[in-house]
């Protein structure tokens, strides 16, 4: 059996990019992350300390989108990081971090980066 905590499509403001005015005045992105956790003990005990608390998984994005960067990938890096040694018993994320209208010059609907890490310290 496989389970996941997921949060879909969070919507931030934040101040991510290469030109520095994309940091100093900000925009749009989604973030999606999945993270697959055992939580079959709480299917039993409905209780929230035998899971990950999708909450705190919340906190742990936002304080990352909170500090800028050049890169999304580098944004990745830190929340996949954060998620790892906050719960060592995570097996693996799927991240999916999107900047809307980023200023490229095309009309679209944004620009993700996508990042699916396995944890090797669960293995």
């Amino acid at each position: 059996m496989t389970t996941e905590i997921r949060l879909n499509n969070i919507r931030l403001y934040a101040r991510h990019g290469v030109m520095e005015q994309e940091r100093v005045v900000g925009g749009h992105f989604d973030v999606t992350l999945t993270v697959g956790y055992d939580f079959t003990r709480a299917m039993r005990t409905d209780d929230v300390a035998d899971t990950l608390n999708y909450a705190q998984l919340f906190e742990v994005v936002k304080r990352q989108m909170d500090i800028p960067s050049k890169l999304l990938e580098h944004v990745a890096g830190r929340i996949a990081d954060e998620v790892f040694s906050t719960w060592p018993e995570a097996q693996y994320l799927h991240l999916e971090i999107t900047k809307l209208n980023p200023p490229m010059g095309a009309d679209c609907d944004g620009a993700t980066v996508v990042v699916h890490l396995i944890n090797d310290k669960t293995q």
